[in-house]
C-alpha cells in the first residue's frame, strides 16, 4: 500500500499506456480504423482529507477505452470533474490515435480538443449540447433545413443533402427505433471555420416504446465529426459503440472489481489502483479460454496458481 502512495500516478500511467502499445504490437491490433471512446468515472469511496483537514474530492478519471479489442488504452487522473476538459488533451499524449476516430460526450465538445485530436492524425466524433449555444443551435437549424425534404427538392438545391440511416431493435420490454441523419453541407453553422476538421454534423432520433403499456417517448441528440468519408451507417456504429464504455467499462469496474466501494485514500493510492484494474481488466478480458465473467475469472485466477502465471505472462495472447 505504501508503494502506491508514493508512485506517481503520472509516471505509472505512461507505464501502463506503453505496456498496451506492447499488448496492440503483439496481437497484431492497427489503430488505423478503430474507435476509440473517451469517458469519465468516479472512485466514490476515493474522497479523503488533506493535511489541514480539508477533504478532498473523490478521485475522477477519464479513460480512453478502444471499443473494437475491448482494452484500456490509458488512463488520466482530474483534479475535479470539471477539469476533464484539460485532462482529455493530456490523455490523448499517451495514446497513439492515428488514423482512429475519437468519440466523446458533451464535455469533450471543445474546440481545443477538437485540434487537439486533428493535430495527432485522429477523427473526432463529438456529442453537442447546450454548453456549445451556438454550435447546438446552427446543428439543429440545419436538420430543421432538411425536414420534408423529397428527391425532388434535393437535386434542385431548396433543402440541404442528408443521407439517412434507421435501426430497430427489440429488447427489454421496449421497441427502439434510431434515425440517424448526416449532412456535410455546413453552409448553416456560423462557427464552423473554428472547428478545426469539421466534415459533418449528425442528428440521432430515437423513438422508444414500452410494449406492456404502448407508450413512447422521442429524443433528439447532435453531433460534429471529422471524417470526411463517413457514412450514416458508420456514425450511427460509432455513437451506438460509445456507449460501450459505459456497459464493458465503468460497469465491470463497480461489478466485477468493486470500484465505487474501494477506499484507498492515502496520497496516491486511488489514482494508482485505478491504473492497476485497468491493467487487471485487460489481462482478463485478453483470456478467452474461461468462458465466464470478469468477477468469476478474478476469482478463478485467486485458487488457481498456474492460470493466474498464464494470464501475467500473456500465454492466451
Amino acid at each position: 500500500m505504501n508503494v502506491f502512495a508514493a508512485l506517481d500516478p503520472s509516471a505509472f500511467n505512461v507505464v501502463f499506456a506503453s505496456w498496451v502499445q506492447l499488448l496492440q504490437e503483439r496481437l497484431g491490433i492497427d489503430i488505423e480504423g478503430k474507435h476509440i471512446a473517451i469517458d469519465g468515472k468516479t472512485s466514490r469511496r476515493s474522497f479523503r482529507r488533506d493535511e489541514t483537514g480539508k477533504q478532498v474530492g473523490a478521485l475522477h478519471t477519464v479513460s480512453a477505452w478502444m471499443s473494437d479489442a475491448g482494452l484500456v488504452l490509458a488512463q488520466q487522473k482530474v483534479d475535479k470533474k470539471s477539469n476533464e476538459i484539460t485532462a482529455i488533451p493530456e490523455l490523448l499524449k499517451l495514446v497513439d490515435i492515428r488514423g482512429a476516430t475519437i468519440s466523446i460526450d458533451a464535455f469533450g465538445c471543445q474546440k481545443k480538443v477538437a485540434s487537439t485530436i486533428i493535430g495527432a492524425q485522429g477523427d473526432y466524433l463529438l456529442a453537442v449540447k447546450g454548453n456549445q449555444p451556438t454550435l447546438h443551435s446552427d446543428v439543429k437549424a440545419t436538420f430543421d433545413a432538411t425536414q420534408g425534404a423529397s428527391t425532388d427538392d434535393l437535386e434542385n438545391g431548396r433543402f440541404l443533402p442528408v443521407e439517412v440511416y434507421t435501426t430497430k431493435e427489440k429488447g427489454h420490454g421496449r421497441l427502439e427505433e434510431r434515425t440517424i441523419s448526416v449532412c456535410k453541407d455546413l453552409s448553416l453553422l456560423s462557427t464552423a471555420d473554428n472547428w478545426l476538421g469539421l466534415s459533418f454534423v449528425a442528428m440521432v432520433c430515437s423513438k422508444r416504446t414500452i410494449i406492456s403499456t404502448k407508450k413512447t417517448s422521442t429524443a433528439s441528440r447532435y453531433y460534429v465529426g471529422s471524417e470526411a468519408a463517413a457514412s450514416a451507417k458508420t456514425v450511427a456504429t460509432k455513437i451506438r459503440r460509445h456507449w460501450g464504455i459505459e456497459n464493458e467499462l465503468h460497469w465491470v469496474l463497480d461489478m466485477a472489481f468493486r470500484e465505487d466501494e474501494a477506499r484507498h485514500r492515502t496520497k496516491n493510492c486511488a489514482a494508482n489502483y485505478t491504473t492497476l484494474r485497468h491493467f487487471a481488466l485487460n489481462l482478463l478480458k485478453l483470456d478467452k479460454t474461461k468462458k465466464i465473467g470478469i468477477a468469476n475469472k478474478r476469482k478463478a485466477a485467486e485458487l488457481e496458481q498456474e492460470y493466474l502465471l498464464q494470464l501475467l505472462t500473456g500465454a492466451f495472447a
